[in-house]
């Protein structure tokens, strides 16, 4: 894949996403196959992308891959254009101290151009000098021009344009103030687009309108412009083993990186819902993701037939793996005011806080488990509004430093083949797929 584009913002909520989405709809639009990226750890906004483009959003984040399997994933995936969308403001990472991780990272990684989207809301001329401290705040930093987001007339267009002339900073687009075009958002962000069709739709619909307001060609011309990037493939083993995933409006938040290298050490992946589905399918092992069960506790409390099929499968000793939302729906209850029964696999209840747990965490296998050996170390996030209280004599997989987990700092669930987690992982580069496939295996065995 040669033409790429990065999109960043001055900060979050400056309209990167909406304006990242204009864009690969425009491309789209145009008859060019366009892939979607976004950069850090989220697992929202690859959803927007997706409803736009039809294919799957990959994370690139620097701090959790590592450069050389952040290149790999990128090169991963071919089309005529690659779309990356940034996180957080352009120059924010792992610290404060640092490039680690951020967008700008990325974008230097990947020799790619960047598009700095500003929200022009409650400004004008000032706008310009946000733009000149970004575009110098780095000897080269990639910064190729600017879209003014959120313009509320003419007039204010044109100032705004005025004043980055004078700064010699290039206009690519101006997207006007639309409060209809809002997408809605919750404690965790945006309302995925996989949990209700409308809010693809919305996606859908705002991302077509803004493209009209933002000059295509010239974003190709500098998406054109960034250099080849290797493409180092990896080997691939014959799909020998079955993992059921479970995809639906309340568990979505997975890398799709992880399904595929999964596939790659010789999975098949196979899809269910613990909403609708009555049971789990035959299956080797499963593999929970994240989501929000705590919206849909009810509908999942009162799908009994698939509480029982997912609770037989953990007690059979199935290689199993949960994370976060995973993890809640295997204990006994949610608790959100009122208490909603979910698999009682785990003897622990989840409930919501009201507090924002969100970290980059690092961490040292103490205890073998699903996807690892003891001694291990890794890399992985947390992300949620909940805790859950686990049985004191519980068997732990992870220490983290630094991490909150479960409990004080540890985290991961053993119990028989299971590990379930709040911490998320990214599995790339394969040890953590391969040691779960040759979990599979040796469960087949002893069959």
């Amino acid at each position: 894949m040669h033409a790429r584009i990065v999109v960043a913002g001055a900060s979050s909520g400056s309209g990167k996403t909406s304006v990242a989405c204009a864009i690969a709809s425009g491309l789209a639009a145009r008859g060019y196959s366009v892939q979607p990226f976004k950069v850090g750890p989220d697992y929202i906004d690859p959803g927007h992308l997706r409803a736009v483009t039809g294919r799957d959003a990959l994370n690139l984040d620097a701090w959790l891959m590592g450069e050389d399997e952040l290149l790999r994933a990128f090169a991963s995936r071919q089309a005529d254009v690659a779309v990356i969308e940034g996180v957080m403001g352009y120059y924010d990472g792992a610290s404060g101290r640092g490039d680690e991780a951020s967008t700008y990272h990325v974008a230097s990684l990947l020799g790619a151009g960047v598009i700095l989207v500003l929200d022009a809301s409650g400004t004008a001329r000032s706008l310009a000098a946000t733009a000149l401290g970004f575009q110098q705040f780095r000897g080269d930093s990639r910064i190729r021009g600017v879209v003014l987001n959120r313009t509320k007339s003419d007039r204010h267009e044109r100032m705004c344009r005025e004043a980055m002339a004078e700064a010699g900073i290039e206009v690519l687009g101006s997207v006007p103030h639309d409060p209809g075009a809002s997408m809605p958002s919750r404690h965790l962000g945006l309302v995925p687009a996989r949990e209700d069709a409308s809010v693809a739709r919305r996606a859908s619909d705002a991302a077509r309108s803004a493209s009209e307001h933002i000059d295509l060609d010239r974003v190709l011309d500098l998406a054109r412009a960034a250099p080849a990037a290797p493409a180092p493939p990896l080997p691939r083993a014959p799909q020998e083993y079955t993992i059921a995933v479970a995809l639906d409006a309340s568990f979505n938040f997975y890398y799709p990186a992880n399904l595929d290298e999964l596939r790659r050490c010789g999975a098949r992946t196979i899809f269910f819902s613990p909403l609708s589905d009555a049971r789990v399918p035959d299956c080797d092992g499963l593999y929970i993701g994240g989501g929000f069960p705590e919206v849909m506790a009810e509908r999942l409390s009162a799908n009994a037939p698939m509480l029982s099929s997912v609770k037989k499968i953990i007690e059979a000793g199935t290689p199993a793996y949960a994370e976060c939302g995973g993890l809640m729906y295997l204990a006994r209850s949610i608790r959100d005011g009122r208490s909603h029964a979910m698999a009682g696999a785990i003897d622990a209840e989840s409930y919501m806080t009201g507090r924002l747990t969100l970290n980059y965490t690092e961490g040292r296998v103490v205890r073998d488990c699903a996807v690892s050996v003891s001694s291990a170390r890794f890399r992985g996030h947390e992300f949620h509004y909940s805790r859950t209280d686990a049985p004191a004599d519980a068997r732990l997989a992870y220490e983290l430093s630094p991490g909150e987990g479960i409990s004080g700092g540890r985290d991961g669930i053993v119990q028989g083949g299971l590990l379930a987690s709040y911490g998320h992982l990214y599995f790339g580069g394969g040890a953590f797929a391969g040691r779960f496939v040759e979990n599979l295996r040796s469960s087949c065995r002893a069959r």
